[in-house]
Formats: C-alpha cells, structure tokens, sequence
C-alpha cells in the first residue's frame, strides 16, 4: 500500500469533540492508517496529495441507513445510491435494519426469520466494499421469542447492532431487558425507533416513558423518523437519560433544534450522533450527511467544528467503531474539502456556519483516493486537491 503524504492543509477538524480542531498543515499514511500529525520536511511518500489550502476532515459516518441487497433499494427503485452518499463525503454506513426489503411480512415475522434476513444481508451487501464504503449491514429487527441461540448467530455473523421497532416493549419489558443485556454480552448494541408509527405503519410508538426504563445504548432519530416524540417528552429524555440521542435529516426540523440547543446548554453533545434514516419514504440523499451539518451549525449555532465532530467521532463512537476520529494510528477514513466558488464562506468553517454546501475534492478511505479530482455529488470547492509526481508536478 502506497505511502501517502497529504500538504498544504488550511484547516484539520479531528472529529473528537473534545479537541475538534487542531493545527496540522501535513499528514503521513501508512499501511492506511495516519502514521503522522507532524511529517517532517523531508519525509519520504510514494504519493504525494496537495490539499492547496483545502480543509481536512474525517470521512462522515451515517449512524441510520436502510440497505437492502447491495446498492440497490426498493424503496426508491434506485441503484448505486451507497456510491452516491460516497461522494457526499460519508465513508461509513450503519443499517437501522434491512426492513424494506421486498415481501417482507411485517405481521408474520419469527425469530428464525429476522436472524437469517440479518445474517444474509450481513454476508453480502455488508461484506463486499461499495466503492470503498465501509458498509455495517445485518441489523437484527427484534421481536418476542428470540433466545441465546439466534444472538449467538447475529454474534457470529459480525452484526454491531440490533433494532427494537416492531417490538411491543411495554407488554414484553422483561424480556426486552434481556434482549439488551444478552446482545451487550455478545458486543452487539441496541437502537430503538422513536417517536410516532414509522413508513411501514407496523412500528410502536415509544416516548420517554418507554426509552427511560429500556436504557437502549442509542434512541434512534428522536426527532422524528418522520414523528417525532412530544415536546415534553423529547425534554425529558434530554434532561433524565444519559445514552446517545440520534436526529436525522428525514425528521422534524423543529424538534431537532429543539433538542440541539437542550443538549448544547446542558453541555452535553458527547451525546448526538446523526444519521440519514434512508433511503426510505424521504428519498435518497447523497448529502445528507453534509446538510446535517450544515443544519447543525447554520440554523442550530453549533461551531462548524463541533458539527463536525458530531458527524464523525461521536457518530462512531455510539456505535463502537474504531472510525471517525482523525488521531495517529487511526484509519485514515478522510475527506479534503473547501468553499465552492461564490459562497458567503472564505473557509471551510466560514462556509458551514454561513449554511453553505462544501466542494468535495477527493475522499480516501484506509489511505487509499476512492473519490478522485471531485466529487460527483457537490460542486468543486474553489481550490481543489490534486496527486502530485514524485518531482512536485501534479498528474494530468
């Protein structure tokens, strides 16, 4: 694998929420992991990329995704959409469970069923890198009558989380309870949808009253996917509960603000972690990602940098994932990006908190250019990135 030297960089956001920015101008890749902050002058690299001034940033994770079989989705009949979100800059997906595939009974579903439909998705579209994305299918969709057994398969299939949704939690809490400390055993964590009745109109609604006893490790799109839970009961989970809090851009914008500015006031951001929630009834959305961070900073006042973090590291981290952080050693998951000519932003951060769309240049994924030159789904930033030869003269 090439050694890769990255020049030139205006400005570093890390994804660590508690450092989010840093002064680092050059980065060494090796064996596709960040082997350096702070390359000398004369260190050696078989590829050499100039940012020219562009922002460095770890690639996006997308925390609510719903794949079906590959980059194909029924939902919205569209194929090659996990490349597309590539090219807005997300370099990591997490299903929320593969319910939309085609003839799935919701009302006649079994334990044998929903394991095997999580295994199969896991084998194949979780197995084979989609243009480079790191794709984490194979989310169990839990329901009564499941036992050790089918958690040691999820266990052995590699599956990371598991979903309550068509779950009926309040006439089951017992079993429920044992559900999460039976996949916590096996490191597998659970999310649960939130908020009113979901697209497939078989989900359970679930407010504060149900996620403060649960304790699920994440309460997925708590602002609506698409309902959200009740103004009081979104402050409640806020105020009275400590696990992660996801918001996606498919829900209600206001309550999202809503429990943004609850958890900036409370000091307590460590907790928000984004996603899509598509493809599904709100269409697909290969910046997606980005316009949550957009979101976040332009209308919610968060620092560009924080957005980003929430994006990335804290993203990551509710889902036990070794990405999304842009430290030494870690997997150099990346994205170079800067202002897209015209915009009210003369940097990147200036660009994000004025509401403006980045222009991606180029993504790499372990060190390695997956999106070259530009990307397909945003405009060129003004100065783009480009490879440079051996002797300091880019490729043509």
């Amino acid at each position: 694998m090439p050694r890769t030297l990255i020049t030139h960089i205006g400005e570093f956001f890390t994804g660590d929420l508690a450092a989010p920015e840093a002064d680092v101008s050059a980065l060494l890749i090796e064996d596709g992991r960040i082997a350096s902050l702070a390359p000398g002058p004369d260190t050696a690299a078989d590829r050499t990329i100039d940012a020219r001034g562009g922002a460095v940033m770890p690639g996006l994770i997308d925390g609510h995704i719903h794949p079906v079989f590959g980059e194909w989705t029924p939902t919205q009949d569209t194929i090659g959409w996990i490349g597309n979100y590539l090219h807005g800059g997300s370099t990591t997906m997490i299903s929320a469970g593969e319910l939309h595939t085609p003839g799935l009974d919701y009302g006649s579903l079994t334990p044998d069923l929903v394991t095997a439909l999580a295994e199969v998705a896991r084998a194949t579209t979780g197995r084979v890198r989609w243009s480079g994305v790191k794709v984490h299918a194979g989310t169990c969709l839990l329901i009564p009558g499941m036992t050790e057994t089918h958690f040691d398969r999820l266990a052995a299939a590699g599956s990371i989380l598991a979903k309550f949704i068509f779950f009926p939690l309040e006439d089951n809490r017992d079993e429920a309870l044992r559900y999460t400390e039976q996949l916590r055993a096996r490191g597998i964590r659970t999310k649960v949808h939130t908020g009113g009745v979901s697209r497939s109109g078989s989900s359970r609604i679930c407010g504060f009253d149900t996620l403060r006893w649960l304790q699920p490790d994440i309460a997925a799109h708590v602002s609506g996917g698409p309902i959200p839970m009740s103004d009081d009961d979104l402050d409640a989970l806020v105020d009275g509960t400590e696990f992660a809090l996801e918001v996606c851009s498919s829900g209600n914008y206001r309550s999202t603000i809503r429990v943004v500015k609850r958890l900036m006031a409370a000091g307590r951001l460590d907790r928000l972690t984004l996603g899509t929630d598509t493809p599904g009834g709100t269409g697909v959305i290969p910046r997606g990602m980005l316009r949550n961070i957009l979101f976040l900073s332009a209308v919610c006042d968060m620092a560009p940098a924080e957005a980003i973090a929430v994006a990335t590291g804290n993203t990551a981290r509710a889902h036990g994932l070794d990405v999304g952080i842009l430290a030494e050693g870690a997997p150099a998951d990346l994205v170079i990006a800067g202002p897209v000519k015209g915009s009210a932003g003369t940097t990147l951060a200036d660009a994000i908190a004025h509401g403006d769309l980045p222009g991606i240049s180029m993504v790499l994924i372990d060190g390695e250019p997956v999106v070259k030159r530009r990307s397909g789904q945003t405009p060129p930033p003004e100065t783009a990135a480009r490879v440079m030869h051996g002797d300091g003269c880019p490729f043509c």
